[in-house]
């Protein structure tokens, strides 16, 4: 089988199409270049959705976390403190045995007990408790002189954070997200050892490396070339975020403006 062929057969199979069997012997690096790539479908599934809605809560919680009622501060302080103090592998294990007994209450959640939807939320959490912090440090670092100035001009409530707070607030924190964002990407490779089922063995990309690794008993080549999308990916993250860090910063001397540095985190 040529590699264009095998290509043709397994690139999309993570969702579905293409050959349903996987190879049992004579593994090629095309097949496993192919499969493990095949299943980064997923893995940017999971990050793309949970990091744009994620972004939109986690601007919620940070306003909430920063609002003068106790009734809307202590909710937001709350549910950062749960979703950042606790390990997100925990809330994989949790959220599926919650959505699973819900699932026997009524049918309507049986979509919730599948990876792409149940350990999707998860991650949507996760991610907008961690982004909702770093908006509230950025929230509180924003210049009482822009403040002043919009009140002088003015303007106050909606225009006044649409036009002045918002955008300072994702100027200032736009480094920091950048690094959350990269390490979602990375964090996704966790569903695959969550309680979510894959769905008829179409894993992610970390599925089919197990897989080839398991099976010709050398995990020295399926995990390399993982980490290779994963390094590539991470590229363009950086990349993408760089240059919406750019448009942020575009009113600002040069040689004030903040660069994206890359600073994984080593522990969640």
């Amino acid at each position: 089988m040529s590699c264009l062929q095998t290509i043709q057969d397994y690139g999309l199979r993570s969702i579905g199409i293409g050959e349903r069997l996987l190879p049992r012997d004579d593994f090629t690096l095309c097949e496993q270049f192919t499969l493990i790539g095949s299943g980064m479908i997923w893995n940017v599934y999971f990050g793309v959705m949970a990091l744009v809605t994620g972004f939109f809560f986690a601007t919620a919680l940070a306003v909430g976390k920063g609002s003068r009622h106790v009734w809307i501060r202590k909710p937001a302080e709350w549910f950062i403190f749960v979703f950042r103090g606790s390990p997100l592998f925990i809330q994989f294990f949790f959220a599926y045995f919650l959505f699973l007994s819900l699932k026997g209450v009524s049918p309507a959640f049986d979509p919730f007990t599948a990876a792409w939807l149940g350990a999707l939320i998860v991650l949507f959490l996760n991610t907008a408790a961690y982004s909702g912090e770093i908006f509230y440090g950025a929230l509180r670092s924003i210049p009482k002189g822009d403040i002043e100035a919009a009140d002088a001009y003015g303007m106050s409530g909606w225009p006044r954070f649409r036009r002045i707070v918002w955008p300072t607030m994702l100027r200032l924190a736009w480094p920091a997200y950048s690094n959350e964002a990269i390490f979602l990407f990375h964090a996704t490779t966790l569903v695959f050892f969550s309680g979510f089922p894959a769905w008829q063995q179409r894993g992610d990309a970390l599925y089919y490396a197990s897989y080839f690794a398991d099976k010709t008993f050398n995990p020295f080549v399926p995990y390399p070339i993982l980490a290779g999308y994963f390094i590539l990916f991470t590229m363009l993250i950086v990349t993408v975020f760089g240059l919406i860090n750019r448009r942020l910063n575009r009113h600002l001397p040069q040689e004030v403006r903040q660069r994206i540095r890359l600073r994984p985190n080593l522990i969640r």
